[in-house]
């Protein structure tokens, strides 16, 4: 039976792997093997920063699951992952071998802007099935990348980003597989589930400078792509719960937190859970505990 895991849990892993020439403003770039998964000796994708773009050339069969659709890989496909669209893979102990690198803007500011690519857009086309003769190609191109990056040339970053544009246009240049086969089933729970990770990457709140950038279902189905309503009948049918029910519990979970465990003040706090008025973080907390922010403190 296939192996199927959340984002977060597939993609864990307790270990550095930034280049340190990478880590004076030039932006983060990095390139894999992708090893098979095999059972419990299986390792997973190193890929924990969230915050990465992410080109995969994938091997084997899996599923891919996004908040409106399952995508079935049969064989081989290069697959590109932009860090706020959500997704899950799913049976990954079928998936042979493969190769991935990460990026984030930063590696390519002055170089263009990644968002303006179709496949790097919610609403674009983020899977692209390989014939058997396309293979090869996408195959040098990542040995290239491990080329560069293990050479001393000092322009060698700039030939990644090249290569990395080489393989952007070689996918756009394709048409979306007839055969990619999609699967409207369980769409409620997929869909909650991936409403339910948004929420939980914003978590936890651990510098005052932060603040929550997804407060509301509609910022929730905009990230989706998903209308509204459909995000709100999908988790009120796989929770039994709201939306906004949820929403206001995970931050009423992380106000607490707060309160008790870090000395910020109560506008800090109010202002790192997405309020521009203290006052109505204090109404909020204590409509739902009957108590103020500094007396729940120092309860």
């Amino acid at each position: 039976m296939g192996k199927t895991e959340t984002l977060q849990g597939f993609y864990e892993r307790k270990y550095d792997f930034m280049p340190d020439n990478l880590r004076n403003g030039m932006g983060h770039f990095n390139v894999f093997k992708l090893e098979p998964f095999k059972g419990n000796s299986g390792k997973p994708v190193p890929y924990k920063k969230r915050d990465y773009f992410k080109i995969t050339l994938l091997v084997g069969e899996s599923n891919i699951e996004y908040a409106d659709k399952t995508i079935h890989l049969k064989k081989q496909a290069l697959v590109f992952s932009n860090p706020q669209i959500p997704y899950c893979w799913e049976h990954t102990d079928s998936i042979h071998h493969g190769y991935f690198c990460i990026f984030d803007q930063a590696f390519f500011h002055q170089y263009g802007n990644l968002i303006q690519y179709s496949l790097f857009q919610p609403e674009g086309n983020h899977v692209f099935e390989l014939a058997n003769a396309q293979l090869p190609q996408v195959e040098k191109a990542f040995e290239r990348m491990f080329e560069e990056i293990n050479s001393d040339y000092v322009h060698k970053y700039d030939v990644l980003r090249t290569i990395v544009y080489e393989l952007v246009h070689f996918a756009l240049k394709m048409q979306p597989s007839d055969s990619l086969t999609r699967h409207p089933l369980n769409a409620a729970q997929r869909i909650s589930a991936l409403f339910l990770e948004l929420l939980e990457r914003q978590f936890p709140i651990d510098d005052t400078q932060q603040t929550l950038s997804l407060r509301s279902a509609s910022d929730y189905a905009k990230r989706l792509n998903v209308h509204v309503n459909h995000l709100n009948r999908a988790v009120k049918e796989a929770t039994h719960k709201t939306t906004t029910q949820i929403i206001a519990e995970r931050i009423l979970q992380e106000a607490k937190t707060l309160l008790k465990q870090t000395a910020w003040t109560v506008s800090e706090i109010a202002y790192a859970l997405g309020y521009n008025e203290v006052t109505h973080f204090s109404n909020f907390f204590k409509k739902q505990t009957e108590l103020s922010p500094l007396q729940f403190r120092n309860v």
